[in-house]
């Protein structure tokens, strides 16, 4: 390779890494944890769904709504979780004037998720399980937070007014710079991929270490990182990709443009004011289309002008990706007739849209392959927390040098001291909010939301007051040591699932949430005594006398 190629190459990569270095951390440790979601739900609430025959009893959830409201007329969305245990729920205002009073339609901009505000409509969670049901808010967990913290939701409640959510913009381009930093870190050590693929040399000084580190483990999770950088920018700015070709193909249509790409559904139905004439069983309904589809998840169930004679139901499924990797089914029904508008089989009548789709979203979630690919996934993922740590060592022991003017130097460390401090208080400040969600007896959104990010200010501010990075290193693994530890510790106090009643009653989930914490204790205890006894102190050097 030519000088200046190396040199365009070098300089790409060096920039386009240290500027996202942070918060392309922040995304892949959040993103990893994120794997285990719903393992992580059911630790917190203690209340295991693994290996439990679910029965969706979509009645109960119709009847207790009539309870406390006129549901005639109505239109309901239900938006299923993945393992099957609950629904986000979506009620509308009757589109029966007499019950409901119109309201003016708002101008929509963009895809979002409809939450009226009015207050006779509803928006909440509901458990299959316990037939227990919670606003969004109350129903917040920690695998909501973090699967929401992977793509920086929570920027979005930042009053940022740029047109769009901020904290999806910002992940969007991370993720889009990230695939320059991936590319031209390749084609960097593209000589020497095959002479040094295997080299490590964890015993010899830090700095030979933190380079085999970052160039070993970025080419291995090369292929990863890859897949995940596109597949997120498809995932995250997708709104970007797709406003030319609204503009230019649908004349500014985004909803026809959405409804073709298969992310909503159109389905306005007149109300005609007469009453259905029979009573309408929805367990029965999605049960019959669920045998019929055979092995497939029903995903969303929607009703439209309910009871009324223009009823009409709308099922979307998914295939379970062991018996087809892509796919989607979808049927219209109009109940009083029981004629079928539409039907699409989730096996046989898959398009290019279902192909294209279900290849990003199983190559992002990892749901193809069970448990252990969630865990090789994560483990990956946390590869790649490593090659970001050792990426910024490296540029800063680069820049460390007595040439360089002393005002450089400290800008450099100080620099550096707030991305290690920011980045490596992620572990201890995560164990410390599973601990705090655990003990307190109400949780919800307001609670994490504290729980995390002060403690994540205040010990990112404590790390970096030292102003030295060997020092923030034991720090953060002793803290991590200690209070992950100290997770499984809590959750057998409060819920008496200790590790070997969590066996006997097979909830293998909350279990395995236990033993993740276990595993990274154990691993923070070995990564303190290596730095204990090996770890020199990092300093600015001192600038040379003439």
């Amino acid at each position: 390779m030519n000088q200046r190629r190396y040199n365009i190459y070098f300089h790409t990569h060096t920039i386009s890494g240290i500027i996202i270095a942070a918060l392309l951390y922040v995304i892949f440790f959040a993103g990893s944890f994120s794997f285990f979601r719903d393992d992580i739900s059911a630790w917190q609430k203690g209340k295991s769904v693994a290996n439990q025959k679910l029965d969706a009893d979509y009645n109960y959830l119709l009847d207790s709504l009539g309870e406390k409201y006129n549901t005639k007329g109505r239109n309901f969305d239900f938006y299923v979780l993945r393992q099957g245990h609950g629904t986000y729920v979506n009620m509308s205002t009757s589109q029966d004037t007499t019950i409901s009073k119109p309201k003016p339609k708002e101008e929509r901009k963009g895809r979002r998720r409809g939450r009226d505000k009015d207050g006779d409509s509803a928006y909440f969670l509901h458990y299959f399980t316990d037939k227990s049901q919670s606003s969004y808010d109350e129903g917040y967990d920690m695998g909501e937070f973090l699967y929401r913290l992977h793509f920086l939701a929570q920027v979005n409640y930042i009053p940022i007014r740029i047109g769009t959510p901020f904290g999806y913009l910002l992940a969007g381009i991370v993720s889009f710079l990230f695939l320059f930093a991936l590319i031209t870190g390749l084609f960097l050590h593209w000589d020497k991929i095959k002479s040094n693929f295997f080299i490590f040399r964890p015993w010899s000084k830090w700095k030979t270490v933190w380079t085999d580190m970052h160039t070993a483990l970025g080419v291995i999770g090369f292929p990863f990182q890859f897949v995940f950088a596109v597949t997120g920018v498809i995932l995250i700015v997708n709104f970007v990709l797709i406003s030319p070709f609204s503009k230019l193909l649908y004349e500014g249509d985004q909803d026809k443009l959405y409804r073709d790409l298969q992310y909503t559904r159109g389905a306005e139905v007149a109300y005609t004011y007469n009453p259905m004439q029979k009573d309408f069983d929805l367990n029965a309904f999605v049960a019959s289309w669920q045998q019929k589809w055979g092995k497939s998840q029903v995903t969303r169930v929607y009703i439209r002008n309910y009871m009324d004679e223009s009823m009409e139901v709308i099922l979307e499924s998914t295939p379970f990706s062991q018996t087809s990797f892509a796919g989607s089914g979808y049927t219209r029904v109009q109940i009083a007739t029981g004629k079928i508008v539409e039907e699409k089989s989730p096996y046989t009548d898959g398009n290019h849209i279902d192909r294209v789709k279900s290849l990003i979203y199983h190559l992002h979630f990892g749901d193809f392959g069970g448990k252990p690919l969630r865990i090789v996934f994560f483990v990956l993922g946390l590869m790649g927390c490593v090659v970001i740590i050792s990426g910024i060592m490296i540029w800063l022991v680069a820049r460390d040098k007595v040439n360089v003017p002393a005002y450089k130097r400290k800008f450099n460390f100080w620099a550096a001291n707030f991305f290690l401090s920011m980045c490596l208080a992620m572990l201890p400040v995560t164990a410390f909010t599973f601990i705090v969600v655990k003990v307190l007896p109400t949780v919800n959104m307001t609670v994490i939301f504290s729980a995390y990010f002060y403690s994540w200010l205040v010990l990112t501010i404590y790390l970096m007051l030292w102003r030295n990075l060997t020092v923030v290193n034991k720090h953060v693994l002793l803290l991590s040591a200690i209070l992950c530890f100290a997770v499984p510790v809590a959750n057998g106090i409060v819920t008496n699932l200790w590790f070997w009643n969590a066996i006997t009653v097979r909830a293998f989930d909350i279990l395995f949430i236990d033993m993740l914490f276990l595993v990274l204790s154990v691993c923070s205890v070995l990564g303190f005594i290596k730095v204990r006894k090996d770890g020199k102190e990092f300093k600015i050097l001192k600038t040379q006398k003439s």
